[in-house]
């Protein structure tokens, strides 16, 4: 994932940067504490329910109330650390004094998002009355959670300095400017001049404008809403804090598991036993090392099921190695970043776990379906690393195993290899549900971690809980604007819309699903995979239902599609963060990838007109 325009600004002394250092040590510990609390209900749980035969009728509305607190706490965090996704291709083309005017301009709006939020989320605050059924918790302290995140946020803004800038005058500069700016659209509330185009119109183009110029997306989507709700009044702002709550959604607090199950297992070293596992299988064939990648892939795709961090630890370990084998550089990022597609085309994968959140279809048939087509990826990107190894000439075929180091290999990773056999057979037979899945993963790799390979420590638990803290809320903090994105589509009829348009196509499914994939690509040129998610699945599955498309054999073409794109130029996530990570030059690394987008293309073109291999296993198995 790409973070926004503005560096972390390393404190350099001086009362403001003490301030702002110390708080973010105090608010990271409390959503961290907060995270781990969560984890240990969850378990909790399962406990109750099998071990005392008496399930517990409060977990999951105060893991609700936790992620929720946690999620939008941190949002200050990524405030401070400038770690909100962002499209940075404009940003990056401008002169130093141009990035200087941007990074000024994309601090203000985030200034007046979080002024916008804290008083809107305020007067929910006021305004509910609700209490929860089990917890008897009123909503009150649900809500109170926006308005605290967003004064968090406009707190680190105003501390810290803007890139480009010494002095944290600058924060504090934009910050006011960001609240004189709030008072100013506050002040129209109601006016009829906005208002007469509508609610998507302006949404649409203030939202999708900002994100396209560099302004973090979160920042671009909440500022969006505001002016596109505003000519409504008061009260049709209230949606907006009561949709960011909403979409903590129970499902999605299986992200932040699998984010923390997934750092765990990298911080005990079972990458390292991984790559051993997948050179004694395949290194001993032509392009062996490179084979070895895309293997590992596969095999970490079970365990991590986030894309960018395969992409970044796999490269880190992998492509100096390729490099002193004779691979150029370029290629093995290009290759890496391929592979780490597979993170999310195997089991348990963060994109199909959102997009089951949003088109309200089973996360475990949906893990089920992209099995078969998980696999037939790695043997495609296998074919292509044979293929151009030979037209290069490079990567020749490589010693042997000598006797018993397969063996050895498989026993020192069937600890991680179990991991994904627990979490697809738990949710498949109903033992647990899927942020329950989350949450023994989690357990199960400190677990590993501690008792079986011996590497992690205290330290190494509390390292890989703040990671997947802030990972989750880089994510959520997308799906979470996109609520009210979603609402202005609903309210607008925009999907029903968008069914009459394409009624044309809906009597040919395969027609329809090609001009979908044609305009998922060119989605995927500009746009980050879950951003593109939170906002086309709302517009998408109602056209789907209406053609009779299997909504999970679509998922897993959508998230295919889309981590294809995180390939592509200008945005190429995967692509930026391997070639980060090893040095390499953007530009040299884009060009690898070719052959390898080919491939791809080639392998979506097949999983998507043969549905077979999505829906054969889960009619199989019974999902």
């Amino acid at each position: 994932m790409s973070s926004s325009s503005e560096a972390l600004a390393t404190p350099a002394g001086g009362a403001p940067a003490r301030i702002s250092l110390a708080a973010d040590r105090v608010l990271e510990t409390i959503c961290a504490v907060v995270l781990s609390v969560t984890v240990l209900v969850a378990l909790l749980q399962v406990f109750f329910r099998y071990v005392l035969n008496s399930s517990l009728s409060w977990p999951e509305e105060f893991g609700r109330f936790a992620f929720a607190w946690f999620v939008l706490l941190s949002l200050g965090l990524l405030a401070r650390r400038a770690k909100h996704i962002a499209i940075e291709m404009v940003p990056r083309a401008l002169s130093p004094d141009g990035q200087r005017i941007h990074a000024a301009f994309a601090r203000m709006i985030s200034a007046c998002s979080a002024v916008f939020l804290f008083f809107c989320g305020a007067d929910l605050v006021a305004n509910a009355s609700y209490v929860s059924p089990a917890l008897q918790w009123s909503y009150k302290y649900l809500y109170l959670a926006v308005p605290a995140g967003a004064a968090a946020t406009v707190f680190f803004l105003a501390l810290e300095p803007v890139a480009g800038f010494r002095s944290w005058m600058s924060g504090l500069t934009t910050a006011i400017a960001g609240a004189i700016l709030y008072f100013l659209l506050e002040s129209a509330i109601g006016h009829t001049f906005v208002g007469s185009f509508g609610v998507v119109l302006p949404l649409v183009v203030v939202a999708i404008g900002f994100m396209l110029i560099g302004v973090p997306i979160f920042d671009s989507l909440i500022f969006g809403t505001f002016v596109a709700f505003m000519p409504q009044g008061s009260l049709a702002l209230l949606p907006v804090p009561q949709s960011l709550t909403n979409s903590m959604d129970y499902l999605l607090l299986s992200i932040p598991f699998f984010m923390l199950a997934g750092g765990m297992m990298n911080a005990s070293g079972i990458t390292e036993r991984l790559v051993a596992l997948a050179d004694s299988l395949v290194g001993h064939f032509r392009g062996g090392l490179a084979q070895v990648n895309v293997l590992t892939n596969t095999l970490m795709g079970g365990v991590s099921g986030s894309s960018t961090a395969d992409a970044a630890a796999l490269a880190k370990t992998l492509v100096p190695a390729m490099e002193r084998r004779g691979y150029p550089k370029p290629f093995g990022v290009a290759l890496t970043s391929s592979g780490s597609i597979l993170a999310n085309m195997i089991p348990p994968s963060l994109g199909l776990i959102i997009y089951g959140a949003m088109a309200t279809v089973s996360v475990g048939a949906l893990f089920t379906a992209t099995i078969v087509p998980g696999l037939l990826m790695a043997l495609t990107l296998s074919l292509v690393v044979y293929f151009e190894c030979r037209r290069r000439g490079i990567g020749d075929s490589g010693p042997r195993p000598a006797p018993g180091v397969r063996g050895k290999a498989f026993k020192n990773a069937l600890p991680a290899l179990v991991l994904p056999v627990i979490i697809v057979g738990g949710i498949r037979y109903g033992v647990f549900s899927t942020t329950e899945a989350g949450a023994i993963a989690a357990a199960y790799s400190i677990f590993c971690g501690m008792y079986i390979y011996r590497a992690a420590k205290g330290i190494t638990i509390v390292h890989a809980i703040r990671e997947s803290l802030i990972e989750t809320t880089t994510i959520m903090a997308v799906i979470a604007a996109s609520a009210p994105f979603a609402y202005a589509l609903i309210i607008e009829q925009v999907p029903q819309k968008m069914t009459m348009l394409l009624g044309g196509l809906a009597g040919s499914w395969w027609l329809l699903l090609l001009v979908i994939n044609l305009f998922l690509l060119f989605v995927g040129l500009a746009m980050e995979m879950i951003a593109s998610m939170v906002i086309l699945i709302p517009l998408l599955v109602p056209v789907l239902k209406a053609a009779n498309i299997d909504l999970i054999h679509f998922g897993v073409i959508m998230v295919a599609n889309l981590c294809i794109g995180a390939l592509t130029p200008p945005l190429a996530v995967l692509v930026f963060t391997a070639a980060q990570v090893t040095n390499t030059p953007i530009h040299l690394a884009y060009r690898a990838c070719w052959p390898f987008m080919i491939g791809l293309l080639i392998w979506l073109t097949i999983i998507t007109f043969v549905p077979w291999l999505s829906l054969g296993l889960v009619a199989l198995v019974g999902v």
